[in-house]
């Protein structure tokens, strides 16, 4: 785990803070924790979606990939959700089936579709593992409002292309490695199964955030001109930004939130 987890910590620009630890690991916070980390599971997946649909595919592979989300946006904007019937849908449910047709003209379209893919299909299947946990905890699903965190982050995007998709893909790689860097904190403070099941998901998302960067230095190596900014220099950036954040006091828990208040 160490060896997974140190190129996590070197990325980020600090450590989550103890007293986040503390509010988190309280038996009282496990609600807000899975239902806030299952939505966060959710978005990441229509993150990744969005970057393929804006930059990288045709409309018809655009709407392939909206049915594909279908069943799980369907789901959390139900007010009547039937949780067992959702996880009993046929066992090909998670798989993608479809060509999606790259846009011509954007480099590099091929390697960011297929990382992305694998991403959604991963992402969606954690909602769905952490929906099953707190369905057999008794713990209803619920929207929650947006913490700052994510918002934050997305003030950090430059306006003109294709500057703005290697901040989104470099913002993409700082949430993934957080992720990362929470579970593998978090898990040993909680219950046998849940400190499994975070642990189980540390390969994944130290990935995820390395295919990000992989995605982000192909697009800014494709697009050099004399007003380009090093990635590594957009990097150290937002590396500050999410690190203020991460220790700056922060009103609600949520798992990306900041320090709690006192």
């Amino acid at each position: 785990m160490q060896q997974l987890l140190a190129p996590v910590h070197a990325f980020l620009g600090c450590e989550t803070p103890d007293s986040w630890i503390e509010v988190a690991k309280k038996p009282e916070s496990l609600s807000d924790l899975l239902i806030d980390h299952c939505n966060c599971e959710l978005k990441a997946a229509q993150t990744a979606m969005f970057l393929i649909r804006k930059y990288a595919i045709d409309k018809d592979s655009g709407k392939l990939l909206l049915q594909w989300a279908k069943p799980y946006e369907e789901f959390i904007y139900q007010k009547d959700r039937d949780i067992d019937a959702f996880l009993s849908r046929d066992s090909k449910k998670n798989d993608f089936y479809g060509d999606l047709v790259a846009k011509p003209g954007f480099d590099h379209g091929s390697e960011l579709i297929s990382k992305m893919v694998r991403l959604i299909k991963e992402e969606f299947h954690h909602f769905e593992q952490v929906l099953a946990i707190m369905q057999a905890r008794n713990i209803p699903y619920q929207n929650m409002t947006a913490g700052r965190y994510a918002k934050g982050m997305m003030k950090q995007v430059r306006t003109h292309e294709p500057a703005a998709l290697v901040d989104k893909l470099i913002i993409g790689a700082f949430i993934e490695a957080r992720s990362c860097e929470r579970f593998a904190k978090l898990a040993p403070y909680l219950d046998d199964e849940l400190n499994r099941f975070y642990v189980s998901l540390l390969r994944s998302e130290a990935r995820h955030y390395q295919d990000y960067l992989v995605l982000a230095e192909l697009i800014q190596a494709n697009a050099v001109t004399k007003k380009s900014v090093p990635v590594s220099e957009r990097i150290a950036v937002i590396r500050q930004a999410e690190a203020e954040l991460i220790l700056s006091v922060d009103a609600e828990f949520k798992f990306h939130s900041g320090a709690p208040e006192a």
